[in-house]
């Protein structure tokens, strides 16, 4: 509590701006402590740092960066092959992943050329975040170690957002059909509510606010029955009744984020998070209660959110949550960091991928001073010492953070004040990086 108190204090009056100078007390222990990342042999360090927590939240500065994809997968790949990992979740639609996740869980070792069509068959935008080739290598990867496991030990890799909604509405529909029987009809006009306005979800989400329309109903209703029938359905099939009520999770939860959505403020941010969350509690108490599970998500999802600015704004994250539920010893946070290069987003929401400029990190901000070491690459532990009000690292930093939506020249606008060992367990830097290659590129 004391530690949540003055980094609340220094949040509010201690002042981050990316362009203030000094702090060169930062840079010297950052100095002191920074371990480079020169082999293979440091990333199995990195891993080796990693404790028995339940989960492991390894995050992002950008959606479009080749190297922090290969670090991140590669950590993963160690920690699977420590062998008490159960799944992976990530940052992406679960109706599409899960055709991913039945592949890399199947005995189709090899199948190289079918995992291809299934990653190039993620067309909702930004297809760059998971129809590239970093990811396919990891899951090509994945897809062998399983093969080499008894299929009740096979590791899952799910998407836990929240879009998505009118294909996982196509599958649940599916399932209903041939499983709901008598019930169907009643169930599939309920599911029709929702796809009015041509299946266009923010048209939907404006009618919705203003009164116009109301599905909520409706689809708590395909919920509820799925629920009333769940007995009966997992006996039958228990991954399917299981991927068919996440389905029906992220209908009820995306009506309710575009209902949000449009009226702005932080509910709608907030009831985003939430699912991802619970689609991460979902999967923890799907595989048991000794499972561990790794979450991808970009650095805004997996950092605390109390050691930010985001908190004051009345926005909570799965950092936040995760260690509020689980307990700060149980939830491992890794956060990434880049000081210049190229990445991909797209300009506005839709817009085709680009590669753009990463320009260096603004003075003052938490990636000018890491570039400041010196050093290309490398990680920083942090510990409890470093979250004394004493500590060195303790002092608000702007952290850079690029979206699937970039402009370059509002830089000053992507920088989130941070202290950062109250963030992250660990903080992985990369002084210049590059984009990640779209399938087919």
């Amino acid at each position: 509590m004391r530690n949540i108190l003055v980094l609340t204090l220094l949040l509010l009056f201690g002042g981050c701006s990316p362009g203030v100078s000094g702090h060169s007390d930062f840079i010297d222990a950052v100095q002191q402590r920074a371990v480079p990342i020169e082999s293979d042999a440091d990333l199995d360090r990195i891993a080796a740092a990693v404790p028995n927590s339940r989960l492991i939240l390894i995050g992002e500065s950008t959606h479009g960066t080749a190297e922090f994809y290969r670090k991140r997968a590669e950590i993963t790949k160690r920690l699977i092959e420590r062998g008490d990992i159960s799944f992976v979740a990530v940052e992406g639609d679960w109706a599409a992943l899960h055709r991913l996740n039945t592949h890399v869980k199947s005995d189709l070792a090899g199948e190289e050329q079918d995992l291809s069509v299934l990653l190039e068959q993620l067309t909702r935008w930004p297809q760059w975040m998971w129809a590239n080739e970093e990811v396919k290598e990891f899951l090509v990867w994945l897809q062998a170690h399983n093969a080499r496991l008894p299929h009740a030990q096979r590791i899952g890799f799910y998407g836990m957002d929240v879009y998505g909604q009118w294909e996982s509405l196509d599958m649940l529909l599916l399932y209903l059909r041939e499983h709901a029987g008598d019930h169907f009809s009643d169930l599939e006009e309920k599911a029709a509510c929702f796809t009015t306005y041509g299946r266009n979800e923010w048209v939907y989400g404006r009618a919705a606010a203003a009164g116009r329309i109301s599905c909520r109903q409706e689809i708590q209703d395909l919920v509820a029955y799925l629920d009333s029938a769940g007995e009966e359905l997992a006996s039958l099939d228990a991954d399917a009744y299981f991927a068919a009520l996440q389905n029906a999770y992220v209908v009820q939860n995306a009506e309710a984020y575009f209902r949000l959505a449009v009226q702005g403020g932080p509910e709608a941010w907030n009831s985003r998070v939430s699912h991802m969350n619970d689609t991460v509690n979902k999967l923890l108490a799907r595989y048991g209660n000794d499972s561990r599970g790794v979450v991808w998500a970009h650095n805004t999802h997996v950092g605390d959110a109390r050691a930010t600015r985001m908190a004051e704004q009345g926005l909570v994250n799965i950092g936040t949550l995760s260690r509020k539920e689980q307990g700060r010893d149980q939830v491992y946070s890794i956060g990434f960091s880049t000081y210049t290069g190229r990445v991909m987003a797209g300009s506005s929401w839709g817009s085709p991928a680009m590669r753009m400029e990463v320009p260096r990190g603004m003075p003052g901000s938490l990636e000018a001073k890491l570039n400041a070491t010196g050093l290309e690459k490398f990680y920083l532990l942090f510990d409890e010492d470093d979250r004394a009000p004493t500590g060195a690292f303790l002092k608000p930093l702007g952290h850079r953070a690029i979206g699937v939506v970039y402009n370059p020249r509002n830089e000053q606008g992507n920088y989130v004040p941070t202290v950062v060992p109250e963030r992250y367990d660990m903080l992985i830097f990369i002084r210049e990086t590059d984009t990640v290659t779209p399938l087919g590129d």
